[in-house]
């Protein structure tokens, strides 16, 4: 774990264009911690995804893991590979397999649209746009203990798991969050449960815990949303949204939606957070067809190491951690406030290198 003088990082360039994005990730990241002073990492590479599956016949070798267990924090850029897939046809995906090995019960998704990029939605209000899914990530339908199973030619299943223990840390950590904002924003917090409690046993359980745990929050309100009219909030007034927490598979789908309302995968940052461990990554995948053209967004890999070094701060007591990743953020801002960089997925030109650049030379106009 952190020495005296370095943040012990695991990093997972992964596939595609995760190779990309890593590199020069990692140099501002240095920048940023050189402007606060005092901070340094030990960055530590870690080969997992689909062509390691493909070249070792595994997808998360056990040094990967073990550095993994032993890292203050993981930066992961992309896994899995269409071509690539396990022999009953499922694609390889290692970054679930680190949620579940590390017990990375809470998905954090940000949904905040970068000022300058071009938004979605035509109310004036979309400026406003500032919440975060807590998507339960090791249970639900992603469940290991309960894997799917084909009875017959004619039949497949999958089981639903929700437990209290990870209902508890869950919601007790979306409410927790929810009080962090509040303080932050200078406004109430809010914690809405999205489910589909009015169909499912397991979800009318789910209920059950949140108002319990709601109980032991009273300062923060808690309300309840089935996941499609939730759905429907997001696209017509997502302003109104503070925190939300739901289900593996519903967290899954709510938060590409929300990386649709920031203007793409390419700008949605994440984070994966446990009680001993947490992974950061862009919400993205590797995205092949353009690896190696220089094409690639790396906004939500940038914002992801933003949000890697403010949990440092959190959890290690470390306020120029917290500074680093504010500037970070500054920078990000002030390269696209103006509206001229424009990345691919949004019918632009800026590619990989004009967005690093941008970024770089923004960060070195801010005050630290």
């Amino acid at each position: 774990m952190r020495n005296d003088s370095a943040f012990r990082v695991a990093i997972f360039p992964g596939d595609g264009i995760g190779h990309e994005i890593t590199a020069p990730t990692l140099r501002l990241v240095e920048r940023a911690a050189a402007r606060t002073g005092g901070l340094g990492f030990d960055w530590r590479p870690c080969q997992a995804g689909a062509a390691t599956y493909r070249d070792e016949g595994t997808a998360l070798p056990g040094p990967a893991l073990a550095e993994a267990r032993a890292a203050d924090a993981i930066l992961l850029a992309a896994m899995g590979l269409p071509s690539v897939r396990y022999p009953d046809g499922r694609e390889i995906t290692p970054q679930i397999d680190l949620r579940m090995e590390l017990g990375l019960y809470a998905g954090v998704r940000p949904v905040k649209p970068v000022p300058g990029v071009r938004p979605v939605l035509a109310d004036a209000r979309a400026h406003d746009i500032d919440y975060v899914i807590i998507r339960e990530s090791t249970e639900g339908l992603f469940a290991p203990s309960a894997p799917g199973t084909r009875p017959g030619p004619d039949e497949a299943r999958e089981t639903m798991v929700v437990t209290r223990p990870v209902c508890e840390s869950v919601f007790d950590f979306s409410f927790h969050l929810a009080a962090e904002r509040a303080q932050a924003l200078g406004r109430p917090g809010r914690v809405t449960s999205v489910d589909k409690a009015n169909v499912f046993q397991a979800f009318a359980f789910w209920r059950e815990i949140f108002a319990e745990r709601a109980a032991h929050h009273p300062d923060i309100a808690a309300d309840l949303a089935y996941v499609d009219a939730f759905a429907m909030t997001m696209v017509q007034k997502p302003w109104v949204i503070d925190v939300a927490v739901t289900e593996n598979m519903f967290g899954d789908i709510l938060s590409d939606l929300g990386a649709a309302l920031m203007g793409g995968m390419g700008y949605a940052p994440s984070a994966d957070i446990g009680d001993a461990h947490a992974v950061f990554q862009p919400c993205h995948g590797s995205a092949p067809d353009i690896a190696g053209k220089g094409l690639a967004n790396p906004t939500a890999m940038i914002l992801s190491a933003a949000m890697m070094l403010e949990w440092l701060a959190q959890r290690h007591a470390a306020p120029e951690a917290a500074r680093a990743g504010g500037l970070i953020r500054g920078a990000v801002d002030a390269a696209f406030a103006p509206g001229a960089l424009v990345t691919c997925e949004l019918g632009g030109q800026a590619g990989t290198e004009a967005v690093f650049e941008a970024v770089g030379d923004a960060l070195e106009r801010l005050d630290a």
